[in-house]
């Protein structure tokens, strides 16, 4: 494939086919920024991203390297080759605006609001926020421009990005920042791939994936 690079602008949303061992990165283009994502199987859009089984199997209340995102078949749909940060949101959803968004790239690939599953909000950091109704709290700062993350399919996906600002950014400010999106060519994982020996799970994730792989 032919590397290339796309600007998405805050407050916007972009959908993207990546296929199998191929790399995608995004960059942080401001302060703040907040990308949600939302994963689908290419082949079979019915197959798509399960947070709940993700963090469970990898024993993590957030995503970071070197952790795989695991479709609802058990499958690694992709696998977290690097950040420059150490938390990525992906308990707490999305807002009304996201969902738009999200909802317009969706309607352009043949799906609609059935379709729209828990996310990955890409740079945000959130914590208990230590009240009676076991809410969390937004923490600010934890993004800054620069920052970036690389993802390698492990599956051909459908990916599906929003930058509006997440729920709980308390900012006012009127332009949310945006992401500078990367596509290349991505080795396949080797046996020590640390996505592989992270965990047993991981492992038998990536095993499922590259039985499918063509």
């Amino acid at each position: 494939m032919t590397p290339y690079t796309h600007e998405v602008p805050g407050g916007t949303s972009w959908a993207l086919l990546l296929p199998h061992a191929t790399r995608l990165r995004l960059e942080c283009l401001g302060d703040g920024a907040n990308v949600t994502m939302l994963l689908f199987a290419a082949r079979d859009p019915l197959e798509r991203l399960n947070i709940p089984d993700t963090l469970k199997a990898q024993m993590s209340a957030c995503v970071r390297t070197p952790m795989v995102l695991m479709s609802d078949m058990g499958r690694a749909m992709c696998s977290v080759t690097g950040s420059s940060l150490d938390w990525h949101d992906a308990i707490t959803g999305h807002s009304p605006e996201t969902r738009s968004l999200l909802l317009d790239e969706l309607a352009t690939h043949g799906l609609g609001r059935r379709d729209l599953h828990a996310c990955v909000n890409w740079f945000t950091k959130v914590v208990p926020a230590g009240d009676a109704r076991g809410g969390f709290a937004f923490v600010s700062g934890h993004a800054a421009t620069g920052d970036w993350l690389t993802l390698r399919a492990e599956l051909d996906l459908l990916v599906v990005l929003a930058t509006a600002p997440h729920p709980l950014d308390p900012s006012t400010r009127q332009r949310p920042a945006g992401v500078r999106a990367s596509v290349s060519p991505a080795d396949r994982p080797a046996d020590d791939d640390a996505s592989r020996t992270s965990r047993p799970e991981a492992g038998r994730a990536l095993a499922a994936a590259e039985r499918s792989a063509p």
